[in-house]
């Protein structure tokens, strides 16, 4: 069921271990923007889901970590699983302006979408996963999120023994271990991948399949609205990091480079596959609404020094709003419902 549904159109593909210099500048858009053709043909979609040499691809391997994502056990509590934050009911977010973590007490960001993380660079709002491997286990390990230390959640894995069997299978040699719980669990994420959008079809040459005010808005985001210095490319994210002037203390990237002012306050630029699903919007949760975010941006966001020198106020006009919105939405697609799994005994 998972290969059809889910890997449908894609290849596997080894890659090498990406590495991502902090001060990786955004694409400069120019002043003289180049034809529109020129810029369609930067947002095509890959053939290919990546997946690291690391780690390959198997069947097997990605339905054990379906199993483990949806199943509560991975929790102290058994209360929480992984989809508990991420629901593909909510194109893999939770719907909350913040996570509910241990406890159900509130976290102090919001669950990001895991749509398209196999083409991600670094994890967490602030970075500090270098691989979906290491993302993976942070929430199930953290005392204020899922609460499970691993060696504990491993003796309670190996209690069930349809688990030891599922990891054996997957992993012939190695078996159940913090590492291949890991594994599991980011290859079954790897799978989860954006659907084909009205905008891919666009792309592709349906001029019917946006309207004429999303073809617009195109235009303002790779433009005046300068929205394409940081949302690039099919999955329209650099996964760079930038201070985009939301008020708040909470320093984001800065508390792990501290001495780098301009990743003060600077959080992971997201990217805008199925964008309307994905409400609250910003690290915090604090812009109910997509027109919330574009006049966030039109403002330019608080003025300190950390703030990124592409955020400035724009002087957008209403049109221009009402267009970046339509053409936002065109990047929404109807996702293949998701089936729960039958969990091990």
């Amino acid at each position: 069921m998972l290969a059809t549904m889910v890997l449908a159109g894609f290849v596997k593909v080894s890659l090498g271990a990406a590495i991502v210099g902090e001060t990786r500048p955004a694409k400069i858009v120019q002043a003289a923007a180049p034809p529109l053709d020129a810029i369609k043909a930067e947002y095509q979609r890959p053939a290919e889901i990546p997946f690291p040499k690391s780690n390959p691809y198997t069947l097997r391997k990605a339905l054990l970590g379906q199993r483990l994502f949806f199943d509560r056990r991975l929790s102290r509590s058994s209360a929480q699983s992984c989809a508990s934050c991420h629901d593909p009911g909510f194109a893999w977010g939770d719907g909350l302006p913040v996570g509910v973590g241990n406890g159900m007490a509130k976290l102090g960001r919001r669950s990001p979408s895991i749509v398209n993380a196999a083409w991600g660079a670094a994890y967490m709002w602030d970075g500090r996963a270098a691989s979906l491997e290491q993302q993976a286990l942070g929430p199930i390990e953290s005392s204020s999120e899922m609460n499970m230390p691993i060696d504990q959640l491993l003796e309670r894995l190996s209690s069930i023994p349809e688990y030891i069997l599922l990891f054996n299978a997957a992993f012939p040699g190695g078996g159940l271990s913090g590492k291949s719980l890991a594994e599991a669990l980011a290859t079954y994420e790897r799978t989860i991948v954006s659907g084909r959008a009205p905008f891919d079809a666009w792309i592709a040459g349906d001029e019917r399949a946006i309207s004429e005010q999303a073809k617009r808005g195109f235009v303002v985001f790779n433009t005046r609205g300068g929205c394409a210095s940081c949302h690039e490319g099919w999955n329209f994210t650099n996964d760079g990091f930038q201070d985009i002037g939301v008020p708040g203390p909470d320093t984001g990237r800065g508390q792990f480079l501290p001495q780098i002012q301009k990743m003060d306050h600077a959080f992971k630029t997201p990217g805008l596959r199925e964008i309307s699903s994905r409400g609250p919007y910003m690290h915090d949760g604090s812009m109910p609404t997509l027109e919330d975010v574009i006049e966030h941006y039109d403002r330019g966001g608080v003025d300190r020094p950390s703030r990124s020198d592409l955020i400035v106020p724009l002087g957008l006009s209403k049109q221009d709003k009402l267009d970046l919105v339509a053409f936002l939405e065109s990047l929404s697609s109807k996702l293949t419902p998701t089936t729960i799994p039958v969990f091990p005994h």
